[in-house]
């Protein structure tokens, strides 16, 4: 016989318990395309362990509950774009916010410390458990990013002033960015060939895809906007590299389980003050030169 408990602490179940339940769907269906056996082991005993969560939150609310159907469609969705480890442990994460219901719960549900103890525990070192490649070469993506962030943001803020034509900006950007993608990926293979790695190839293709796609992003405000409208493209363009940032930066932050703020402020200020300076280069140079395009 379930024990009787406030109609406050059973509304704090119920909604725990369709989450549970939601959860372990997601991890089974996420283990389902997952690379690697171990991967799918550790998934399966995650969604083993929402399950029987769910199950002592039954015992006390004796009710069934459906799961979340789009909650379940959006993070296999995600899985499969970002990767299954950035999936699972943003989902975690969302789970941390619970402090205060398992406070109150405790004070009624003895069984609720056991599950919030597991949940910060064994779930956690379950989740260390996983071993997605993307995640081993985020290093050479790392690489590729920075690296295309600082040179092309610098290139085209100080051709911005000098050039005065989106065409022009755009075709200089895309030739600049196109040998630097060919000389980073190189770089990065012949560093990993002489450390002995046999993942050469592969390291190298993370790093010129990262470089790659980035020179894209950074060109196409030049190319969108019409010639004369060169510091409307320039505005666009540094934004688009804020965006860029901030977007990798939290992929990292959760994948890895890195610090956000620092990180991003750090990058965010290397690449925006490489291009203040590299803006007032083309000034500097356009006057001291002569030269009128």
């Amino acid at each position: 016989m379930a024990k009787m408990i406030s109609q406050e602490a059973k509304k704090i179940l119920l909604k725990m318990q369709k989450n549970e339940l939601t959860e372990s769907f997601i991890y089974d269906g996420i283990a389902k395309f997952a690379k690697g056996e171990e991967n799918k082991e550790v998934l399966h005993r995650l969604a083993q362990e929402e399950r029987n969560h769910y199950e002592v939150w039954k015992h006390y609310t004796q009710q069934e509950m459906k799961p979340k159907k789009f909650k379940i469609f959006w993070y296999k969705l995600m899985a499969r774009i970002l990767g299954f480890t950035f999936a699972v442990k943003l989902m975690e994460r969302g789970e941390e916010n619970a402090q205060e219901e398992y406070a109150l719960l405790a004070k009624e549900i003895p069984e609720s410390v056991e599950v919030r103890s597991q949940e910060e525990e064994h779930e956690q070192a379950l989740l260390n458990m996983l071993d997605e490649e993307r995640l081993q070469y985020v290093g050479s993506m790392v690489l590729g990013l920075n690296d295309a962030l600082v040179e092309l943001t610098g290139s085209l803020a100080g051709f911005t002033f000098a050039l005065k034509n989106n065409k022009l900006i755009a075709l200089s950007g895309l030739i600049i960015g196109i040998s630097a993608t060919f000389s980073m990926a190189s770089s990065e293979f012949l560093a990993a060939r002489s450390e002995g790695r046999t993942d050469a190839l592969k390291s190298c293709s993370y790093t010129g895809v990262a470089y790659l796609i980035t020179v894209v992003a950074l060109i196409l405000p030049y190319l969108l906007l019409g010639s004369a409208q060169y510091m409307i493209a320039l505005a666009c363009m540094l934004a688009v590299v804020i965006l860029i940032i901030l977007a990798f930066t939290y992929y990292t932050s959760v994948a890895q389980d890195q610090p956000f703020r620092s990180r991003f402020l750090e990058m965010a200020c290397i690449s925006v003050g490489v291009a203040v300076m590299s803006f007032v280069v083309g000034i500097l140079a356009k006057k001291f030169l002569g030269i009128e395009v």
